[in-house]
């Protein structure tokens, strides 16, 4: 066992490099003790981990450099995460900086090949005091061996009884459970030796073990299930360290490569649940095991992932695929899947429905009550499929506040444009027949004005043009002007967005693409809708 204090530090910069492996996704938060009102649950960023430190630390302005930081490391894998994390609070207690009140943050490193933490607090106490640091690394030795002997001997008694519980088949299995407990076990002139912090911490015969194998030990169906979720997670895994690490994580089982690191010959899965050692080859060959992925290969599993999503749940949007893609350290965005620093096209097909699916979103936050609604919400937004939207029963929060704000609006006798007025509430006006609809797009509200008691014909529009009356008609002289451009004038003037087939840009193949930087004030009978 092995602790070494790092330079101290006035702006805590091992807060920074400690983060910094945390998004590199090589170190993990294990735990955060005493930090205010920051929620480790949320994991603040390092600039506020580091402001609180500072400011904890300032209430003592005679020490310079107030951070503490320690890398406290084993052998190899002798002593499991928990283990050291135990060990951890242990020193941390020898070593002065365990009083109530104290701020600390213990970090795991995962990019070596033996298990070691970090740990980042302050020199300052709780009380304002300087904690003492005379001797520090030879009190922090002195304090490693004092710990490594406490109870050491009788722990070791218990995993090993512990260890006797599962069902192994060869002196190499039970090496292995003891192994996923931090200890070191080898055999030499018929005794068994387990050792731990570097001592031997227990001596027994071999034959004591050899009576506890139970030779053709197999359950079929658990190898079956084994081997599925082996197959599901190597498809998702970039390498052998995240595999095991995931199947750790996900199903208490440790998966034990032997051989050389780059090329393991063999492996065998130990099944805490059902406390069994089994043989990895009766579960799935080492060779299709570390069949990991070329990227192009992973682009297509990660399409065909998303191809399954749709098929089992056709409205998902891409916000609830970006969730389900993090574990694959993938996402999309805009019909591209992005991996790895490369990127590859949705098919079009999936690019359609993902970006309907998101529009069906939108339209769903207005709460529609009924198929008319829905029917006039899916025309603005361009959704081809009504079905899908599901209908309310409940208007949005702000509903009724809106609703009282716009008969204010009618009600006032001096308004004398309601629909003017409505505009500046953010409420355009939409009309279906002889239906008229109120929307504001920033706080999803519709209202349907004709339901509200709401005197439409305020918020008719009107002709501008005066009748001819007596005069005869006379045909105007003036030029015509260019279709298309006519079209497109009489669209702002009320006629609503009209589309001409064939013609460059503006052909009807051309949509308003909701949530890209639209202006829905624009959205309005009066206006045009972006072609």
């Amino acid at each position: 066992m092995i602790a070494t204090i790092l330079p101290g530090s006035a702006d805590f910069h091992a807060v920074g490099y400690n983060e910094h492996k945390v998004y590199k996704g090589v170190a993990t938060l294990l735990e955060m003790q005493n930090f205010g009102g920051l929620d480790a649950s949320e994991h603040p960023t390092a600039k506020q981990l580091v402001q609180f430190l500072q400011f904890y630390s300032s209430q003592n302005s005679r020490i310079q450099k107030p951070q503490f930081h320690v890398a406290i490391s084993c052998k190899g894998h002798e002593m499991s995460e928990q283990q050291l994390l135990d060990f951890a609070h242990q020193y941390l207690q020898e070593m002065g900086y365990a009083e109530p009140g104290q701020p600390w943050l213990i970090y795991a490193h995962h990019d070596t090949d033996n298990t070691h933490l970090h740990i980042v607090t302050s020199r300052v106490a709780p009380d304002g005091r300087k904690i003492q640091h005379d001797h520090e690394r030879r009190r922090s030795q002195t304090v490693i061996d004092k710990i490594l002997g406490m109870d050491r001997q009788q722990k070791t008694e218990k995993d090993i009884e512990a260890a006797k519980q599962y069902s192994f088949s060869s002196f190499a299995q039970f090496k292995a459970v003891m192994g996923t407990m931090g200890y070191e076990v080898f055999q030499k002139d018929g005794n068994v030796f387990v050792k731990q912090g570097g001592r031997i911490q227990k001596k027994l015969p071999l034959t004591e073990i050899e009576a506890l194998f139970k030779k053709g030990y197999q359950d079929k169906s658990r190898n079956r299930q084994l081997r599925a979720y082996l197959k599901k997670y190597r498809d998702v895994c970039a390498n052998k360290e995240e595999l095991q690490k995931e199947m750790k994580k996900s199903f208490g089982v440790d998966v034990v490569f032997f051989g050389k690191k780059d090329k393991p010959y063999g492996y065998m899965l130990i099944d805490h649940a059902n406390k069994t050692v089994i043989h990895g080859a009766r579960v799935l060959a080492v060779e299709e095991l570390l069949d990991f992925a070329t990227p192009e290969q992973r682009f297509d599993r990660i399409e065909a992932f998303i191809d399954r999503l749709l098929t089992l749940n056709p409205k998902i949007t891409q916000g609830e695929i970006f969730q389900k893609l993090k574990k694959q350290r993938a996402y999309i965005k805009k019909g591209v899947i992005y991996y790895d620093g490369k990127s590859r096209p949705l098919p079009p097909f999936m690019a359609k429905a993902i970006d309907r699916n998101n529009r069906i979103s939108f339209i769903e936050k207005f709460r529609p009550q009924n198929e008319a609604e829905v029917e006039m919400l899916c025309k603005v937004f361009k959704v081809d499929r009504p079905d899908l939207v599901d209908i309310s029963t409940e208007r949005p929060p702000k509903y009724a506040d809106s609703v009282g704000r716009l008969h204010e609006i009618f009600n006032d006798p001096e308004v004398k444009s309601p629909r003017s007025a409505m505009y500046q509430e953010g409420f355009i006006i939409r009309q279906v027949n002889d239906t008229y609809y109120a929307i504001n797009f920033m706080e999803h509200i519709l209202i349907n004005l004709n339901e509200e008691d709401f005197d439409v014909e305020r918020v008719k529009k009107k002709s501008k043009k005066p009748k001819r009356q007596g005069v005869p008609f006379k045909k105007s002289k003036k030029k015509t002007l260019n279709p298309v451009k006519s079209l497109q004038r009489k669209s702002h003037q009320g006629l609503g967005k009209l589309r001409k087939e064939g013609i460059g840009s503006h052909s009807a193949n051309r949509e308003w693409e909701v949530g890209k930087k639209t202006d829905y004030d624009e959205v309005d009978d009066g206006r045009s809708l972006k072609m």
